[in-house]
Protein backbone atom coordinates (compact mmCIF):
# COMPACT_ATOMS: atom_id res chain seq x y z
CA UNK A 1 0.00 0.00 0.00
CA UNK A 2 1.44 3.24 -1.03
CA UNK A 3 1.22 6.12 1.32
CA UNK A 4 -1.22 8.58 -0.65
CA UNK A 5 -3.56 5.47 -0.66
CA UNK A 6 -3.43 5.10 3.01
CA UNK A 7 -3.92 8.68 3.58
CA UNK A 8 -7.02 8.91 1.24
CA UNK A 9 -8.25 5.79 2.88
CA UNK A 10 -7.90 7.40 6.14
CA UNK A 11 -9.59 10.89 5.07
CA UNK A 12 -12.85 9.16 3.24
CA UNK A 13 -13.66 6.72 6.20
CA UNK A 14 -13.40 9.68 8.58
CA UNK A 15 -15.81 11.52 6.23
CA UNK A 16 -18.03 8.68 5.69
CA UNK A 17 -17.97 7.77 9.71
CA UNK A 18 -19.27 11.80 9.90
CA UNK A 19 -22.08 10.85 7.58
CA UNK A 20 -20.68 13.83 4.94
CA UNK A 21 -20.27 14.01 1.45
CA UNK A 22 -17.46 14.79 -0.47
CA UNK A 23 -18.76 18.45 -1.61
CA UNK A 24 -19.25 19.46 1.72
CA UNK A 25 -15.71 18.56 3.10
CA UNK A 26 -14.50 20.07 -0.41
CA UNK A 27 -16.22 23.22 -0.05
CA UNK A 28 -15.28 23.68 3.52
CA UNK A 29 -11.68 22.82 2.54
CA UNK A 30 -11.55 25.33 0.17
CA UNK A 31 -10.27 22.43 -2.89
CA UNK A 32 -12.08 21.47 -5.53
CA UNK A 33 -14.25 18.58 -5.48
CA UNK A 34 -12.74 16.66 -8.15
CA UNK A 35 -9.21 17.12 -6.45
CA UNK A 36 -10.49 15.92 -3.05
CA UNK A 37 -11.93 13.18 -4.69
CA UNK A 38 -8.47 12.16 -6.23
CA UNK A 39 -6.73 12.43 -2.94
CA UNK A 40 -9.49 9.89 -1.51
CA UNK A 41 -8.67 7.29 -4.31
CA UNK A 42 -4.88 8.11 -4.04
CA UNK A 43 -4.72 9.06 -6.84
CA UNK A 44 -3.52 12.36 -5.89
CA UNK A 45 -0.73 13.30 -3.54
CA UNK A 46 -2.24 16.08 -1.31
CA UNK A 47 0.37 18.66 -0.08
CA UNK A 48 0.68 19.66 3.61
CA UNK A 49 -1.25 22.82 2.73
CA UNK A 50 -4.27 20.58 1.54
CA UNK A 51 -3.96 18.18 4.22
CA UNK A 52 -4.14 20.79 6.75
CA UNK A 53 -7.26 22.59 5.18
CA UNK A 54 -8.86 19.03 4.53
CA UNK A 55 -8.28 17.61 8.31
CA UNK A 56 -9.79 21.22 9.33
CA UNK A 57 -12.85 20.50 7.62
CA UNK A 58 -12.85 17.07 8.87
CA UNK A 59 -12.28 18.35 12.92
CA UNK A 60 -9.31 16.33 12.68
CA UNK A 61 -6.24 16.94 14.08
CA UNK A 62 -2.81 16.13 11.64
CA UNK A 63 -1.33 14.30 14.57
CA UNK A 64 -4.98 11.94 14.46
CA UNK A 65 -4.62 11.31 10.56
CA UNK A 66 -0.73 10.59 10.77
CA UNK A 67 -1.38 7.97 13.39
CA UNK A 68 -4.02 6.52 11.65
CA UNK A 69 -2.03 5.98 8.54
CA UNK A 70 1.32 4.86 10.39
CA UNK A 71 -0.97 2.02 12.31
CA UNK A 72 -2.44 1.31 8.50
CA UNK A 73 1.02 1.13 6.95
CA UNK A 74 2.16 -0.97 9.48
CA UNK A 75 -0.15 -3.63 9.63
CA UNK A 76 0.42 -3.63 5.28
CA UNK A 77 3.82 -3.53 5.61
CA UNK A 78 4.14 -6.31 8.02
CA UNK A 79 6.25 -9.35 6.61
CA UNK A 80 5.91 -12.45 8.48
CA UNK A 81 8.91 -13.50 9.36
CA UNK A 82 10.44 -17.26 8.65
CA UNK A 83 10.73 -19.67 11.48
CA UNK A 84 14.51 -20.54 12.28
CA UNK A 85 14.86 -22.30 15.51
CA UNK A 86 14.37 -25.32 17.28
CA UNK A 87 11.02 -25.76 17.52
CA UNK A 88 8.68 -26.60 14.32
CA UNK A 89 6.22 -24.02 12.98
CA UNK A 90 2.55 -24.14 14.96
CA UNK A 91 -0.35 -25.11 13.28
CA UNK A 92 -3.74 -24.57 13.62
CA UNK A 93 -5.74 -27.88 14.33
CA UNK A 94 -9.07 -28.90 13.78
CA UNK A 95 -10.79 -30.19 17.19
CA UNK A 96 -11.07 -34.05 15.88
CA UNK A 97 -8.11 -34.06 13.67
CA UNK A 98 -5.70 -36.29 14.78
CA UNK A 99 -1.86 -34.81 16.06
CA UNK A 100 0.32 -34.47 12.79
CA UNK A 101 3.72 -36.06 12.84
CA UNK A 102 6.18 -32.90 13.71
CA UNK A 103 7.34 -31.00 10.69
CA UNK A 104 11.13 -31.42 10.00
CA UNK A 105 13.61 -28.99 10.98
CA UNK A 106 16.08 -27.52 8.84
CA UNK A 107 19.60 -28.02 10.12
CA UNK A 108 21.13 -25.99 13.04
CA UNK A 109 24.74 -24.51 12.09
CA UNK A 110 27.04 -25.35 14.89
CA UNK A 111 28.94 -21.90 14.46
CA UNK A 112 31.75 -23.02 17.39
CA UNK A 113 32.41 -25.84 14.51
CA UNK A 114 33.58 -23.14 12.45
CA UNK A 115 35.43 -20.99 14.81
CA UNK A 116 39.00 -20.75 14.42
CA UNK A 117 39.27 -21.94 11.00
CA UNK A 118 40.74 -19.30 8.31
CA UNK A 119 40.42 -19.75 4.69
CA UNK A 120 43.45 -19.45 2.22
Amino acid sequence: MKLREAVGDALRRRRQRQGRTLREVAAAAGVSLTYLSEVERGRKEASSEVLEAVCAALHLGLAELFFEVAETLAVAEAVPVPAIGFLPPSRPRAAAAPVPAPAPMAPVLDLRAFAGRRTA
